[in-house]
């Protein structure tokens, strides 16, 4: 008899394997809106499955948890039932033995003390008292709610201009989305149940290089009214004569515009690439004829001056300042911020590095574009200094992956101490603290000084990468409502206390990305066309093919494949290569029409207008 056995995997192994799989899957595409009650009730039966029955808050406490929380959804619960889930739900989490108890009850804990009023409401009303989305997921999950079910149908079919027309009925820049968004919607499609979700932003930028041909859309009889549009400062100000709610630019300059929109790009989509993109764009709205340009330089007299000669405001001043550091040495030349070297880029003002180490401190999408850019501009060495791990980075995954193939070195645990100075002036290199990882604080681990000295990361130019600024103090002078630096908005866009003046994008928001600020504008457009008396429509005017049910065949995502990090980081073009035509229409053909079938037929499908 055998004192041991090699460790083998069960059939029953590999079965439970595949549901722990499924379950992932549910989970990571799961609706954007599901009952709190439900879902709670659901994750403690889930826990309760797990349990080792060792100690009794575990053993029977979950159980105990899990029959009170049914008794809220089989209306068989008062008031006495929500507060013992509480205090049940609490005992779990002070007492239980290990993770699998506690956990579940800090969790059921945080469900009952969130959302007290849904489960209140399953009490008095029997049923669900969240309010429903009217979207599929991935309508759901876009910014913008941009009709992806139909333009992917189109571009199966082959109606490339028709799926280009359909997307900027919500969204007026597709291109530069098909190439920098972060595609939130994919997060929340349901194919990812199957096998993995739709190339959504792939098939975006699929159809709009493959367009037809041109086109202008239709536009509504004027009204004479006037609305201005006040930009950042080195932006002229705008004005529209209103004729529908209608996406408009006016820069300074075309150029101009399209830099700022790249300099908020990630460098693997290209700066210079994406600027031009970004141009064609604008070139294409202002071909449109429904703006001009009013004044060449904005400020807060030409702000109060257009409260009094225009029907409305719409302030979109963005987040075009920086952020300092606040250390010793950072106003020595050598130091430069993330935003102006970006900018200076995206206007074809490229910076020389030529046998220099570059030091880029930051963790962000902006840190990698940055430290990308600098390996482009023949930097001898980039090396990232981050505080917390690499794990814990707010970059992308394929950013910091992208970073690190072309010869980007992170270094991880690090936090700048100050910028080291040589006796001859110049940038020596950025003098940082050893960390060691701790508990969560803002739903990341914050770290904190480890017990070890300071060192020096030496390099001739450091760059500071740790967010955009909001220049909001002269409108805070004018009494503009600001918190936090952002200017504060009602939910429909309209700043308190300013009649006709709305406010939208990063200055409200924060620095965010392309697709939210494109959401602002919408939300504006359409608010601002009510406070002028107004109800326009934009309506779908592109008709949909038929839908067709395929089964439920197995297929994989196809993904844009990149350039060799040898070729791409001698230039500024695209590095991503777009889907072939086999790929593009393979892809589409994944989609499960969640408009059509299920839920989607029973919430309406679409928006045909908005």
């Amino acid at each position: 008899m055998a004192r041991l056995h090699v460790m083998e995997r069960s059939e029953a192994q590999a079965v439970m394997d595949g549901l722990h799989e499924a379950l992932g899957k549910r989970l990571a595409v799961s609706s954007l809106a599901p009952c709190p009650v439900e879902f709670t009730a659901a994750y403690v039966a889930m826990c309760a499955t797990q349990s080792c029955g060792k100690c009794t808050p575990c053993r029977v406490g979950l159980r105990t948890l899990q029959d009170l929380l049914d008794d809220v959804l089989e209306n068989r619960a008062d008031e006495h039932t929500l507060d013992l889930i509480e205090r049940t739900a609490r005992t779990i989490y002070l007492s239980a033995d290990c993770a699998i108890g506690y956990e579940a009850g800090e969790m059921a804990l945080t469900a009952i003390r969130g959302f007290r009023d849904d489960f209140e409401h399953h009490i008095k009303m029997h049923a669900c008292g969240f309010t429903q989305s009217q979207l599929v997921p991935c309508v759901s999950g876009c910014p913008a709610g941009v009709d992806i079910p139909g333009y992917i149908s189109l571009v199966e079919e082959g109606r490339y201009t028709d799926a280009v027309r359909l997307i900027r009925k919500d969204n007026p820049l597709p291109a530069v989305c098909g190439l920098i968004c972060e595609h939130p919607c994919e997060m929340h499609c349901r194919r990812g149940m199957v096998d993995d979700p739709m190339n959504i932003r792939g098939l975006k930028r699929y159809a709009v290089e493959h367009m037809e041909s041109d086109y202008t859309p239709r536009k509504a009889k004027a009204t004479g009214k006037r609305v201005a549009c006040h930009r950042r400062r080195s932006c002229r100000p705008l004005r529209m004569r209103t004729t529908s709610r209608s996406w408009v630019i006016r820069p300074r300059s075309s150029s101009s515009a399209s830099s700022w929109v790249a300099c908020s790009a990630m460098a693997s989509r290209a700066i210079v690439f994406l600027a031009r993109i970004s141009d064609r764009e604008i070139q294409w709205l202002l071909r449109l004829r429904l703006s001009r340009s009013i004044r060449r330089r904005a400020s807060m007299r030409t702000f109060g001056r257009l409260r009094e000669d225009y029907d409305a405001v719409y302030m979109a001043i963005g987040a075009h300042s920086d952020h300092k550091l606040g250390l010793p040495g950072e106003d020595n030349p050598g130091v430069m911020s993330a935003v102006d070297m970006l900018r200076s880029i995206g206007d074809d003002e490229y910076p020389d590095f030529t046998g220099k180490r570059v030091c880029v401190i930051g963790g962000g999408n902006v840190a990698m574009d940055v430290a990308r850019s600098a390996v482009r501009c023949h930097a001898k060495s980039v090396t990232i200094i981050y505080r917390r791990r690499i794990e814990d980075m707010t970059a992308q995954d394929e950013e910091i992956v992208g970073a690190q193939a072309e010869g980007c070195e992170i270094l991880q645990l690090c936090a700048p101490v100050s910028i080291d100075v040589c006796d001859d002036g110049s940038v020596g290199g950025v003098r940082v603290q050893r960390q060691i990882i701790g508990g969560l604080k803002k739903g990341r681990p914050a770290p904190r000084n480890a017990e070890a000295e300071e060192t020096l990361v030496p390099g001739e130019v450091v760059i500071v990468a740790i967010g955009q600024a909001i220049d909001s103090a002269p409108f805070d002078e004018q009494g503009v409502p600001t918190k936090w630096g952002r200017i504060v908005t009602d939910t429909d866009g309209a700043i308190p206390g300013f009649d006709g003046v709305f406010s939208g994008g990063d200055c409200q928001t924060g620095p965010s990305t392309v697709i939210r600020a494109i959401n602002a504008g919408k939300v504006a457009a359409a608010n601002i066309d009510r406070y002028l008396g107004y109800d326009h429509k934009i309506t779908l005017d592109v008709e949909l093919p038929p839908v067709q049910f395929r089964g439920k065949v197995s297929c994989a995502r196809c993904e844009m494949t990149v350039r060799r990090s040898d070729e791409r980081t001698k230039d500024f073009k695209n590095i991503e290569i777009g889907l072939s035509d086999q790929e593009a229409h393979q892809e589409a053909s994944r989609c499960l029409r969640c408009d059509h079938f299920g839920f989607g037929a029973f919430r309406g499908g679409r928006i045909e207008q908005w």
